[in-house]
């Protein structure tokens, strides 16, 4: 090949990359400035005091979210008792019936309910629960986050369960095992990192929604741990701070932000590790 011919296509070669290279960092880039924001002005606001303590009457500065982070921490707790055994449940299902009728429905109706918009989920847990309980509760705002999990961890259950190898299942069922012992003996534990990567993605989808939490759980200042009665968020917290006059409320604001970003990372790394690992071990 001749040297110019060569060097044409080396230069072409290093554009095309360079370009790349510039499009992948400029996607990054709106995320890079909003985290950079909201860690420049949450992070002062954070210590020790602002995680433990409760919010002080209004107009008082000081004060902490503990509610908000034992609210959130418990209305994700009941989203996932909600979904997680339904869900894995079906995605067994589906998995294992890919062909059945049953199953075709079943797809479509979980593709629907993961492009419900949130808002409209909200108000549906509050038609099912709150006005025949006639009061917002932390249940409402669980059931609610529960039917916005259960669709990722439906889907993912069943696309984690695809990939475990055919002969495994095939070696189980020619030792005479029953097929009902070779799922939850065999298949489960194979795709069990893969199931957990998938609630976890779950968890992370949820843990920032506010829309349906304004129509079910619907806040409280004061630290409750009772799944009958409001209870506060993170989110909710950082929408009714964010809108506040106060100078001091808007900074526990961007300190709440920081909380929730930090737990949604976390979560998304997590999972991430789990299926990369998951992934080596076949």
């Amino acid at each position: 090949m001749r040297a110019p011919k060569l060097h044409r296509r080396l230069f072409v070669n290093g554009l095309f990359r360079a370009g790349i290279y510039g499009l992948a960092f400029g996607a990054l880039l709106p995320l890079f400035l909003i985290l950079f924001d909201v860690f420049r002005k949450g992070l002062p606001v954070i210590d020790w005091n602002f995680l433990v303590s409760m919010p002080r009457a209004t107009g008082e500065t000081g004060g902490g979210i503990a509610n908000a982070i034992v609210g959130s921490l418990m209305l994700i707790g009941l989203a996932a008792a909600m979904a997680v055994p339904l869900g894995v449940a079906a995605g067994v299902y589906l998995s294992e019936a890919r062909k059945s009728r049953l199953a075709y429905f079943t797809r479509l109706a979980v593709d629907v309910l993961q492009g419900m918009p949130s808002v409209v989920i909200g108000i549906i847990a509050y038609l099912w629960l709150v006005r025949v309980m006639g009061k917002f509760t932390a249940l409402s705002g669980g059931l609610a986050l529960g039917l916005m999990m259960l669709p990722l961890v439906v889907r993912g259950t069943e696309e984690v369960l695809k990939l475990v190898p055919a002969h495994i299942k095939e070696a189980s069922l020619a030792l005479g095992v029953p097929h009902y012992r070779t799922v939850l003996r065999v298949i489960i534990p194979c795709g069990l990192p893969g199931i957990i990567s998938a609630v976890l993605l779950g968890v992370s989808r949820i843990a920032g929604e506010t829309a349906p939490l304004l129509f079910t759980a619907f806040g409280n200042r004061f630290l409750e741990f009772s799944p009958l009665k409001p209870v506060g968020s993170l989110p909710l917290t950082i929408f009714t701070y964010a809108m506040s006059p106060y100078q001091d409320l808007q900074a526990q604001a961007w300190g709440a932000s920081v909380v929730l970003i930090v737990l949604v990372l976390a979560t998304n790394i997590i999972s991430r590790v789990v299926i990369t690992r998951w992934k080596i071990q076949f």
